[in-house]
């Protein structure tokens, strides 16, 4: 995946692929390369930005969906849609109220990611509250967890296999405390809301859970009040703040978190994080920093690295995993929280799928292509696959790839030809119907 870089042009974040595309539709008629796996009965959802009218910055044009529906081996539309928030519609309310400094939390891009939970479709950006989708990709509104969430909601909620429930936090407040930890069940009440002490009005863009613990990363992208006033991305390097990880017990949410200093990093992305024998181990993309001076551009190079927590000693350990440029790093979603064997991510023109137990890795060359997120599918008959957008340099459209996850480097299972360019984006998740005998959830309906 390429990333808008410092190339002295100040529009890099709205050139080449990462430039909007200007209408919404509705593709029926898909040319497929090889086989679709009969078994993917859903929809292939995956968001990022697509400013109306230009953005100051990558992190913040408005929202499009993008979507593939298959059923029975067969590609049956391809659709993209804006998330129509208060936002898009043209509410000029500022996030930040100048006079009193409150935030609007019905201000949202609603750009970064969509999740499903308790039956609905929640597309999300960690500025503001949640906005509930359709399956069809049209808006309904926002989401507030039936007005019991107050706060704001990252863009990277974790779902825990066991018990169903969703971990999120928010964070943003100008006032203390700047992070807040939330809990909703498997039904969908929010049942946790606990203030986390960090200093400064820190960058937390994700966090870990385990199968006992909750992690947060306080790490030195700190709130400036100079960037925010020139109209773009309000965060910047600040080498005084330094860092740390923050571990919470999840059987104990009110107790104190305990905090574990580390080297100066930033990180926008975890992979996963679990523990064994009171030890944690959080596998996640490392950056030595971040937005120094500026946060036009992306000019450093991000590497898997892995921390040992030990609760017993104390102490925390850290190494890299690999030397190559990746982002995006996804797992087996069934396994979060808990050990897991495989880490998905992309770099320019590659997929790397790592095994984090061997150390060993396998990577699919995309030649002069770009791809984006690879999210993993579980399979019933074999390891699982891989899907993810590719935009193919030659002819400026993009593809809908399925790998076989057991074999990443190998040839693609299917190629659906979409026809229309997908701008390079953020996150998105496969949502499969539900089986046959089940009353479809809202926002998972099979038509």
């Amino acid at each position: 995946m390429q990333l808008p870089s410092d190339t002295g042009s100040t529009r890099a974040h709205l050139e080449d692929n990462f430039a909007p595309v200007d209408r919404e539709r509705t593709v029926r008629t898909l040319r497929v390369t090889g086989r679709i796996p009969a078994e993917l009965n859903g929809r292939y959802l995956r968001n990022g930005p697509n400013p109306v009218n230009g953005s100051p910055h990558w992190f913040l044009g408005e929202g499009m969906l993008h979507g593939v529906r298959l059923r029975d081996g067969q590609a049956e539309w391809y659709r993209n849609r804006w998330v129509r928030t208060a936002k898009f519609d043209g509410d000029p309310t500022p996030l930040y109220d100048p006079a009193t400094g409150n935030r609007n939390l019905h201000v949202a891009n609603a750009n970064t990611h969509i999740v499903g939970h308790a039956g609905h479709l929640l597309a999300l950006v960690e500025s503001s509250l949640p906005w509930e989708i359709t399956d069809e990709l049209d808006t309904l509104g926002v989401y507030d967890f039936g007005g019991a969430l107050t706060d704001s909601m990252t863009a990277h909620p974790k779902t825990c296999p066991v018990t169903g429930e969703l971990h999120f936090f928010g964070y943003g407040s100008l006032t203390t405390p700047h992070v807040r930890y939330h809990r909703a069940d498997a039904g969908g009440t929010l049942v946790v809301d606990q203030p986390i002490d960090v200093p400064g009005l820190t960058m937390m863009h994700d966090f870990a859970i385990t199968e006992r613990y909750v992690l947060f990363l306080d790490l030195p992208v700190v709130f400036s009040l100079e960037s925010a006033q020139q109209g773009t991305m309000p965060y910047l390097w600040d080498a005084g703040y330094g860092a740390r990880i923050g571990v919470l017990r999840r059987d104990d949410p009110a107790a104190a978190v305990r905090w574990f200093d580390i080297a100066p990093c930033y990180v926008f992305h975890v992979a996963n994080a679990f523990d064994s024998g009171g030890v944690i181990t959080l596998h996640a993309v490392r950056y030595e920093s971040m937005w120094v001076g500026s946060s036009s551009a992306f000019d450093e190079d991000g590497t898997l690295h892995e921390w040992t927590i030990d609760l017993t000693r104390d102490t925390v350990t850290e190494r890299a995993l690999d030397d190559r440029s990746i982002e995006f790093p996804r797992i087996d979603d069934a396994s979060t929280g808990r050990p897991h064997s495989n880490v998905y991510a992309i770099g320019t023109h590659h997929l790397t799928a790592y095994d984090t137990n061997s150390g060993q890795h396998r990577t699919h060359e995309f030649g002069p292509d770009e791809p984006d997120e690879a999210v993993f599918v579980p399979s019933a008959t074999g390891a699982g696959y891989l899907l993810l957008f590719v935009f193919r340099a030659e002819t400026a459209t993009s593809d809908l790839v399925i790998l076989d996850a057991g074999n990443p480097s190998a040839a693609p299972l299917a190629q659906i030809h979409l026809g229309v360019r997908v701008p390079t984006g953020f996150h998105g998740n496969w949502f499969p119907d539900p089986p046959a005998q089940s009353r479809p959830l809202p926002g998972l309906t099979s038509s």
